[in-house]
């Protein structure tokens, strides 16, 4: 079972947050929803990494999404569309199929599952994790599943929004 609502409107750029429930292979984040920005880095998402890592979202890579369910479950994620556009699967099969594209930015907390579903070919992404931290790579497994839970519940909110930093709109959706 999932949730989806938009949570502000400001002309083509809109925050949406979405959560999502464990599906006993898939853990989600049981607290905080993912949050997609759409549009936000629409007119620089060449600068994508390097506005994560000016807000502390650190240790950042520049690829592509695993075509599998996957989840970090000791670490938070944001991932900013740099190029092309993807359907990206977000929190399992019964999730949010989220349809990116340049400028576009989701940010995932721990334990929230995202797959690639299809890319055009030119589909680049950055991601990156608040405070550059060290992040571990889980899938759907019931091994996995019962291991991430207590890890899910250790990880630290962050202190900036990786896109408009100490006043964003993360820190106050996941209070």
């Amino acid at each position: 079972m999932s949730e989806y609502n938009s949570v502000c409107r400001e002309s083509d750029e809109s925050i949406v947050k979405l959560s999502f429930q464990a599906d006993g292979l898939l853990p989600n984040n049981p607290q905080l929803p993912a949050v997609l920005y759409k549009g936000v880095l629409r007119d620089h998402p060449e600068d994508t990494e390097q506005i994560f890592n000016a807000n502390g979202w650190l240790n950042s890579w520049v690829n592509g999404v695993f075509p599998y369910h996957h989840y970090h479950s000791n670490a938070h994620e944001v991932l900013g569309v740099i190029s092309g556009s993807a359907k990206l699967q977000l929190g399992g099969d019964a999730g949010y199929t989220a349809d990116v594209k340049a400028g576009d930015v989701v940010v995932l907390p721990a334990g929230t599952a995202h797959k690639k579903l299809s890319a055009s070919p030119d589909f680049r992404i950055a991601g990156a994790y608040p405070g550059g931290a060290d992040y571990n790579t889980r899938q759907a497994t019931p091994e996995d599943f019962a291991a991430a839970l207590p890890e899910i519940r250790e990880v630290p909110l962050p202190e900036r929004d990786p896109v408009y930093g100490e006043a964003g709109p993360l820190l106050r959706l996941w209070k």
